[in-house]
């Protein structure tokens, strides 16, 4: 077991390190000058030669590319994240800011989708190939095929017309004021979770048709135990492990996911504030979010691995 964590404690770092190898390059081959997302295509012509060099010293943009990437090793080690090109507030305190909304969106998408998918694999897989097993595929198959931003806005615009009803476009903490925080975070958590849902339905369905296959489960109903605790105590126990690793995954995609979803919701979230840095060309803002996004993404593929080997003896003891 500890050597399976740190296994996958040792590949985690080593990817870190790569994909901050290439948040870096990309941000730095991107077509563009930071100077021009500053002062503007008309304000860049009454710079001198001499300004510009001075403001990309100031940058840092300058130095040797290694150079600079070390120094944004170190300043992200730090905890120093640098700053905004047009605002004053720092990329840290950004996070803190908005971060907990995305995390609430992402929390609530997570157990959605378990509130949801679950029973319906359950139903599907218990009935295949009848009315209701038809309907679930169905219905899977269409939340996973329609892009999440387009239900938002569905909803918004549904929400505004027909109602009249506007979500509070400040970001509101959960402990100040729950309800408007639940405003602001319920509509992009529902259309994330209903995406999530589509895929655990179709994972668990699966899963279970072949669980309930085995030998044990048909040991247990001879037995003549109730049909219910065989699926509960044995079926769906084992069927689920599959479920877990791609609950995490999702986690991870709800992540990138969030982006053109919080856009159509005006959440004022991380994914807000990614959108926002690639319109604005806010190269800093861009490239320690994506970094940001990246080792959470990590961090839970790391969690999912060792929840697996905690519930699954024939890794724990390998």
């Amino acid at each position: 077991m500890y050597s399976y964590v740190a296994r996958r404690l040792v590949f985690g770092a080593l990817t870190v390190v790569g994909v901050s190898i290439m948040v870096f390059v990309i941000m730095r081959i991107l077509p563009g000058d930071p100077l021009v997302a500053i002062f503007g295509a008309e304000g860049m012509t009454k710079l001198t030669d001499e300004q510009r060099n001075h403001y990309m010293d100031e940058l840092g943009l300058n130095d040797p590319l290694w150079v600079q990437y070390l120094t944004w090793v170190k300043d992200i080690a730090r905890g120093d994240f640098g700053r905004s090109f047009f605002r004053s507030e720092s990329v840290a305190d950004m996070i803190m800011r908005r971060g907990p909304l995305t995390a609430e969106i992402a929390l609530i998408s997570v157990v959605l989708s378990w509130v949801v998918g679950i029973p319906v694999a359950i139903v599907s897989a218990l009935r295949p190939n009848s009315v209701a097993d038809s309907v679930a595929r169905f219905t899977s198959i269409l939340f996973i095929a329609v892009p999440g931003f387009w239900v938002g806005m569905l909803i918004v615009l549904g929400l505004l017309f027909w109602f009249g009803y506007r979500a509070p476009m400040a970001g509101v903490s959960l402990l100040a004021d729950p309800w408007s925080n639940l405003q602001i975070v319920i509509g992009p958590a529902v259309v994330l979770g209903l995406g999530q849902a589509a895929y655990i339905a179709r994972m668990a369905r699966s899963s279970l048709l072949e669980v309930i296959r085995e030998d044990y489960v048909r040991t247990a109903r001879a037995k003549g135990l109730n049909g219910r605790l065989v699926i509960a105590l044995h079926a769906l126990p084992n069927a689920l492990l599959p479920v877990i690793t791609l609950s995490g995954v999702l986690l991870g995609l709800v992540l990138a996911g969030s982006i053109p979803v919080e856009r159509a919701f005006a959440t004022p979230g991380l994914g807000y504030a990614m959108f926002t840095a690639v319109n604005e060309r806010d190269v800093f803002v861009m490239q320690n979010l994506v970094f940001l996004y990246a080792v959470v993404f990590v961090g839970l593929n790391i969690l999912v691995d060792v929840t697996i080997a905690l519930l699954d003896p024939r890794i724990r003891y390998q």
